[in-house]
C-alpha cells in the first residue's frame, strides 16, 4: 500500500505543469509555438553534422563512432526539448535536461583526450573535477545568471580548454574561444526571456535554441575535422587537419 502511494504520488509529479517561459500562457499543446518549432535546428544542426561525418568517414581516419554519438545525442537534444515546450511538464523536463547534460560531459571528456591530448585517464580525472566544481560555480553564478546559472560551468569549461590547447593548438584554442563567445550570447538569450516579457510577449527563449544548436554544431564540426586523417571538407580544414596531426606526431599521441 505504501509503495503504491508513492509511485502515485511520484506520477502526479512527474506530470505537475510547469510554466516558465514567456511565451506560454495557458497548458495548450501548441502554447509555446515559437519555443517548440525552433527546436527544429538541433535537428538541422544533427543532420549537416552527419554529413560531415560522412564524408570525413571516407578518408583515410575511418568513422568516427564517438563523433556519431554526440551527433546524435544532439538529435536527441532537440527532441527532447520539443516535448517540454509542448508538454510542459516535469517528465518533458527530464527529457529536455538529461541529453543536455549528457552532451556537455562527454564532448569535456572527448575534448581532454583529443584537444590536450590526455590519457583516457587523466580525462576522467578532468570530467570528475568538472561535475565537483560544477555546483560551486553555479551556485557563485546565481547572480546575475539566474535560472540560466547552471550552464555556466559549461561556458567556463569551453574558455578553459580553449586556453589550454591554444598553445598546444591554435587553431582549436581560437575555435573554442569563439565558440564559448557564441555561447555566452546565447547565455544572453536566455537570461533576457522574462525581463523582456512585457514588451516582446513571445519571449528570446526560441533565440536561445537557435544559437545553440549553432553552438553544437561548432563543436561537432571541430570535433570531426580535428580528427586525425581526416581529408574532406574545406581547403582550411585540410590544412588545420595536417597541422594537428603534425602536433599530434610530435606528441607521441594519435589523439
Amino acid at each position: 500500500m505504501d509503495y503504491q502511494f508513492q509511485a502515485g504520488d511520484l506520477s502526479v509529479e512527474l506530470h505537475q505543469a510547469i510554466d516558465a517561459y514567456c511565451e506560454r500562457v495557458g497548458a495548450a499543446f501548441w502554447a509555446e509555438p515559437l519555443n517548440a518549432v525552433s527546436n527544429g535546428a538541433f535537428l538541422i544542426a544533427a543532420v549537416v553534422a552527419f554529413v560531415l561525418w560522412r564524408r570525413a568517414a571516407r578518408g583515410t581516419s575511418g568513422p568516427d563512432v564517438y563523433a556519431l554519438a554526440l551527433i546524435a545525442l544532439v538529435a536527441v537534444v532537440g527532441a527532447g526539448s520539443f516535448l517540454f515546450h509542448t508538454f510542459a511538464v516535469r517528465w518533458a523536463a527530464l527529457a529536455d535536461v538529461i541529453p543536455i547534460a549528457l552532451f556537455i560531459h562527454a564532448y569535456l571528456l572527448l575534448a581532454l583526450k583529443r584537444y590536450l591530448a590526455l590519457s583516457w585517464g587523466r580525462a576522467g580525472l578532468g570530467l570528475l573535477a568538472f561535475l565537483a566544481l560544477s555546483p560551486l560555480i553555479g551556485w557563485m553564478a546565481q547572480f546575475p545568471f539566474g535560472s540560466s546559472s547552471s550552464y555556466v560551468p559549461a561556458a567556463a569549461a569551453l574558455y578553459g580548454v580553449g586556453g589550454l590547447a591554444w598553445r598546444r593548438d591554435p587553431t582549436v584554442g581560437k575555435s573554442l574561444i569563439g565558440i564559448g563567445a557564441l555561447f555566452s550570447l546565447s547565455l544572453a538569450w536566455r537570461m533576457a526571456d522574462e525581463p523582456l516579457c512585457s514588451v516582446w510577449p513571445v519571449g528570446t527563449h526560441f533565440m536561445w535554441h537557435i544559437f545553440n544548436a549553432i553552438v553544437l554544431f561548432l563543436l561537432l564540426r571541430l570535433l570531426i575535422c580535428r580528427k586525425p586523417g581526416y581529408t574532406g571538407g574545406s581547403k582550411q580544414f585540410q590544412e588545420t587537419s595536417r597541422t594537428g596531426s603534425r602536433i599530434e606526431k610530435s606528441n607521441g599521441s594519435p589523439f
